[in-house]
Protein backbone atom coordinates (compact mmCIF):
# COMPACT_ATOMS: atom_id res chain seq x y z
CA UNK A 1 0.00 0.00 0.00
CA UNK A 2 2.48 2.33 1.19
CA UNK A 3 4.72 2.05 -2.41
CA UNK A 4 1.55 2.59 -4.52
CA UNK A 5 1.57 6.16 -2.76
CA UNK A 6 4.49 6.56 -3.16
CA UNK A 7 4.46 5.61 -6.92
CA UNK A 8 1.07 8.10 -6.55
CA UNK A 9 3.34 10.97 -4.71
CA UNK A 10 6.08 10.54 -7.42
CA UNK A 11 3.70 10.68 -10.82
CA UNK A 12 1.53 13.81 -9.58
CA UNK A 13 5.08 15.40 -8.32
CA UNK A 14 6.51 14.94 -12.12
CA UNK A 15 3.01 16.17 -13.60
CA UNK A 16 3.81 19.49 -11.14
CA UNK A 17 7.31 19.76 -12.23
CA UNK A 18 6.46 19.18 -16.16
CA UNK A 19 3.81 21.79 -16.02
CA UNK A 20 5.77 24.33 -14.14
CA UNK A 21 8.55 23.40 -16.54
CA UNK A 22 6.74 24.04 -19.43
CA UNK A 23 5.32 27.03 -18.51
CA UNK A 24 7.85 28.69 -17.91
CA UNK A 25 9.27 27.61 -21.24
CA UNK A 26 6.18 28.86 -23.17
CA UNK A 27 6.29 31.99 -21.52
CA UNK A 28 10.27 32.79 -22.39
CA UNK A 29 9.86 31.70 -25.54
CA UNK A 30 7.04 34.42 -26.48
CA UNK A 31 9.21 36.80 -24.49
CA UNK A 32 11.04 37.44 -27.49
CA UNK A 33 9.19 35.62 -30.42
CA UNK A 34 6.48 36.80 -32.55
CA UNK A 35 3.31 34.80 -30.94
CA UNK A 36 1.98 32.54 -34.61
CA UNK A 37 -1.62 31.71 -32.86
CA UNK A 38 -2.94 32.16 -29.48
CA UNK A 39 -5.39 29.75 -27.46
CA UNK A 40 -8.26 32.44 -28.25
CA UNK A 41 -7.43 31.98 -31.86
CA UNK A 42 -7.31 28.34 -31.87
CA UNK A 43 -10.77 28.17 -29.61
CA UNK A 44 -12.24 30.81 -32.19
CA UNK A 45 -11.50 28.28 -34.84
CA UNK A 46 -12.76 24.78 -33.51
CA UNK A 47 -16.10 26.43 -32.75
CA UNK A 48 -16.96 27.08 -36.41
CA UNK A 49 -15.07 23.64 -37.64
CA UNK A 50 -17.35 20.97 -39.18
CA UNK A 51 -19.83 24.08 -40.39
CA UNK A 52 -21.11 23.18 -43.47
CA UNK A 53 -20.21 27.02 -44.96
CA UNK A 54 -18.82 28.74 -41.70
CA UNK A 55 -18.42 32.67 -42.49
CA UNK A 56 -15.88 32.67 -40.08
CA UNK A 57 -12.56 33.67 -41.23
CA UNK A 58 -9.02 34.00 -39.42
CA UNK A 59 -7.27 37.29 -39.89
CA UNK A 60 -4.30 37.97 -37.76
CA UNK A 61 -0.31 39.64 -38.54
CA UNK A 62 1.74 40.23 -36.66
CA UNK A 63 2.86 43.93 -36.07
CA UNK A 64 6.07 44.49 -33.51
CA UNK A 65 4.99 47.82 -31.39
CA UNK A 66 7.39 50.08 -32.63
CA UNK A 67 5.52 49.82 -36.21
CA UNK A 68 2.14 50.91 -34.50
CA UNK A 69 0.69 54.18 -34.14
CA UNK A 70 1.87 55.75 -30.56
CA UNK A 71 -2.39 56.39 -30.20
CA UNK A 72 -3.07 52.52 -30.54
CA UNK A 73 -0.96 51.46 -27.13
CA UNK A 74 -1.78 54.81 -25.73
CA UNK A 75 -5.90 54.42 -26.38
CA UNK A 76 -5.76 50.83 -24.90
CA UNK A 77 -4.30 51.66 -22.05
CA UNK A 78 -6.61 54.29 -21.47
CA UNK A 79 -9.42 52.28 -22.00
CA UNK A 80 -8.26 48.62 -20.77
CA UNK A 81 -6.16 49.53 -17.77
CA UNK A 82 -4.44 52.89 -16.69
CA UNK A 83 -2.58 51.68 -13.81
CA UNK A 84 -0.89 48.81 -16.22
CA UNK A 85 2.54 50.61 -15.60
CA UNK A 86 2.16 51.02 -12.10
CA UNK A 87 0.80 46.99 -10.83
CA UNK A 88 2.56 44.03 -10.84
CA UNK A 89 -0.01 42.23 -12.79
CA UNK A 90 -3.34 42.36 -11.03
CA UNK A 91 -5.77 45.93 -10.12
CA UNK A 92 -6.86 44.99 -6.63
CA UNK A 93 -8.80 48.00 -5.96
CA UNK A 94 -10.57 47.57 -9.31
CA UNK A 95 -11.18 43.58 -7.97
CA UNK A 96 -12.76 44.51 -5.03
CA UNK A 97 -15.22 47.27 -6.79
CA UNK A 98 -16.17 44.65 -9.32
CA UNK A 99 -16.93 42.29 -6.74
CA UNK A 100 -18.88 44.92 -5.10
CA UNK A 101 -20.78 45.88 -7.86
CA UNK A 102 -21.44 42.27 -9.36
CA UNK A 103 -23.74 41.67 -5.89
CA UNK A 104 -26.37 43.29 -7.95
CA UNK A 105 -25.45 42.45 -11.64
CA UNK A 106 -26.65 39.60 -13.54
CA UNK A 107 -23.89 40.10 -15.84
CA UNK A 108 -21.03 39.90 -14.04
CA UNK A 109 -18.28 43.34 -14.47
CA UNK A 110 -14.82 41.92 -15.31
CA UNK A 111 -11.60 43.77 -13.62
CA UNK A 112 -9.06 42.11 -15.77
CA UNK A 113 -5.80 44.00 -16.38
CA UNK A 114 -4.11 43.84 -19.56
CA UNK A 115 -1.77 41.38 -18.21
CA UNK A 116 -4.46 39.04 -17.37
CA UNK A 117 -5.64 39.14 -20.71
CA UNK A 118 -2.51 38.16 -22.14
CA UNK A 119 -2.61 34.88 -19.96
CA UNK A 120 -5.81 34.47 -20.78
CA UNK A 121 -5.89 34.90 -24.36
CA UNK A 122 -2.52 33.50 -25.04
CA UNK A 123 -2.37 30.80 -23.05
CA UNK A 124 -5.41 29.22 -21.64
CA UNK A 125 -9.43 28.36 -22.11
CA UNK A 126 -12.95 29.55 -21.86
CA UNK A 127 -14.62 29.84 -18.59
CA UNK A 128 -14.87 31.34 -14.78
CA UNK A 129 -14.37 28.37 -12.65
CA UNK A 130 -11.97 28.53 -9.66
CA UNK A 131 -9.08 26.05 -11.14
CA UNK A 132 -9.29 28.29 -14.34
CA UNK A 133 -8.94 31.82 -12.57
CA UNK A 134 -5.90 30.26 -10.36
CA UNK A 135 -4.16 29.28 -13.63
CA UNK A 136 -4.76 32.56 -14.99
CA UNK A 137 -3.17 34.49 -11.84
CA UNK A 138 -0.33 31.80 -12.44
CA UNK A 139 0.38 32.92 -15.72
CA UNK A 140 -0.26 36.14 -14.98
CA UNK A 141 2.65 36.39 -12.37
CA UNK A 142 4.75 34.55 -14.88
CA UNK A 143 4.23 37.39 -17.51
CA UNK A 144 4.70 40.25 -15.12
CA UNK A 145 8.02 38.28 -13.97
CA UNK A 146 9.50 37.38 -17.19
CA UNK A 147 8.38 39.84 -19.53
CA UNK A 148 8.93 43.31 -19.77
CA UNK A 149 5.82 45.92 -19.87
CA UNK A 150 6.25 46.92 -23.21
CA UNK A 151 6.31 43.56 -24.23
CA UNK A 152 2.69 42.44 -22.53
CA UNK A 153 1.67 45.58 -24.02
CA UNK A 154 3.11 44.55 -27.51
CA UNK A 155 1.16 40.92 -27.03
CA UNK A 156 -1.79 42.50 -26.02
CA UNK A 157 -1.84 44.20 -29.12
CA UNK A 158 -1.46 41.84 -31.45
CA UNK A 159 -3.53 38.87 -29.85
CA UNK A 160 -6.27 41.08 -28.53
CA UNK A 161 -9.56 40.39 -30.64
CA UNK A 162 -11.81 43.70 -32.29
CA UNK A 163 -13.85 41.29 -34.12
CA UNK A 164 -15.34 38.12 -35.56
CA UNK A 165 -11.69 36.83 -36.83
CA UNK A 166 -9.86 40.07 -36.30
CA UNK A 167 -7.03 39.44 -34.22
CA UNK A 168 -4.43 42.04 -33.28
CA UNK A 169 -4.18 45.99 -34.38
CA UNK A 170 -2.76 45.39 -37.98
CA UNK A 171 -5.78 43.02 -38.94
CA UNK A 172 -8.09 45.44 -37.63
CA UNK A 173 -6.49 48.74 -38.91
CA UNK A 174 -6.23 46.77 -42.32
CA UNK A 175 -10.02 45.26 -42.27
CA UNK A 176 -11.74 48.49 -40.66
CA UNK A 177 -9.61 51.45 -41.72
CA UNK A 178 -7.59 50.39 -45.17
CA UNK A 179 -4.49 51.31 -43.67
CA UNK A 180 -1.71 50.05 -41.26
CA UNK A 181 -1.42 49.93 -37.67
CA UNK A 182 1.45 52.43 -38.22
CA UNK A 183 -0.99 55.15 -40.12
CA UNK A 184 -3.82 55.42 -37.42
CA UNK A 185 -5.01 58.74 -35.69
CA UNK A 186 -6.23 59.24 -32.31
CA UNK A 187 -10.11 58.42 -33.09
CA UNK A 188 -9.52 55.46 -35.20
CA UNK A 189 -7.32 54.08 -32.32
CA UNK A 190 -10.08 54.98 -29.51
CA UNK A 191 -12.40 53.78 -32.04
CA UNK A 192 -10.91 49.87 -31.89
CA UNK A 193 -9.85 50.51 -28.32
CA UNK A 194 -13.83 51.09 -27.83
CA UNK A 195 -14.67 47.68 -28.70
CA UNK A 196 -12.58 45.60 -26.66
CA UNK A 197 -15.37 44.47 -24.34
CA UNK A 198 -17.48 43.49 -26.49
CA UNK A 199 -15.42 42.63 -29.64
CA UNK A 200 -18.18 39.93 -30.91
CA UNK A 201 -21.16 42.39 -30.27
CA UNK A 202 -19.63 45.74 -31.54
CA UNK A 203 -19.18 46.37 -35.47
CA UNK A 204 -16.54 48.61 -36.11
CA UNK A 205 -17.19 48.64 -39.56
CA UNK A 206 -20.86 50.64 -38.54
CA UNK A 207 -20.27 51.85 -34.79
CA UNK A 208 -23.14 52.40 -32.80
CA UNK A 209 -23.38 55.85 -30.80
CA UNK A 210 -22.77 53.78 -27.77
CA UNK A 211 -19.06 53.25 -30.00
CA UNK A 212 -18.78 56.49 -31.06
CA UNK A 213 -19.35 57.52 -27.09
CA UNK A 214 -17.00 55.65 -25.60
CA UNK A 215 -14.84 56.85 -28.30
CA UNK A 216 -14.98 59.90 -27.16
CA UNK A 217 -14.58 59.26 -24.08
CA UNK A 218 -11.32 57.01 -24.30
CA UNK A 219 -9.77 60.28 -26.56
CA UNK A 220 -10.36 62.45 -23.14
CA UNK A 221 -8.54 59.98 -20.68
CA UNK A 222 -5.71 59.76 -23.60
CA UNK A 223 -5.13 63.53 -22.94
CA UNK A 224 -5.45 63.81 -19.54
CA UNK A 225 -2.95 60.56 -19.33
CA UNK A 226 -0.76 62.91 -20.66
CA UNK A 227 -0.82 62.17 -24.31
CA UNK A 228 2.02 60.51 -26.23
CA UNK A 229 4.53 61.97 -24.08
CA UNK A 230 2.96 59.72 -20.93
CA UNK A 231 3.44 56.34 -23.24
CA UNK A 232 6.75 57.49 -24.78
CA UNK A 233 7.92 57.83 -21.24
CA UNK A 234 6.87 54.46 -20.19
CA UNK A 235 7.85 52.56 -23.20
CA UNK A 236 10.42 54.83 -24.96
CA UNK A 237 10.78 56.94 -28.24
CA UNK A 238 10.17 53.62 -30.61
CA UNK A 239 6.20 54.19 -31.66
CA UNK A 240 5.45 56.80 -33.89
CA UNK A 241 2.96 59.49 -34.31
CA UNK A 242 1.68 60.41 -37.90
Amino acid sequence: MNSIKGALRRIFLWVIGLFLAGSIILVLLFRWAPVPLSSLMVQRQLAVSGQEEPRYRLVYTWVPLDQMSLYVPLAVVAAEDQKFFDHTGFDFEAISKAWQANQQRSRPLGASTISQQVAKNLYLWPGRTFLRKGVEAYFTLLLEGLWPKKRILEVYLNVAEFGPGVFGVEAASRTYFHKSAGKLTSREAALLAAVLPGPLLFDLAHPTSYVRNRASHIERQMKLMGGDAYLKKMVGESTSVD
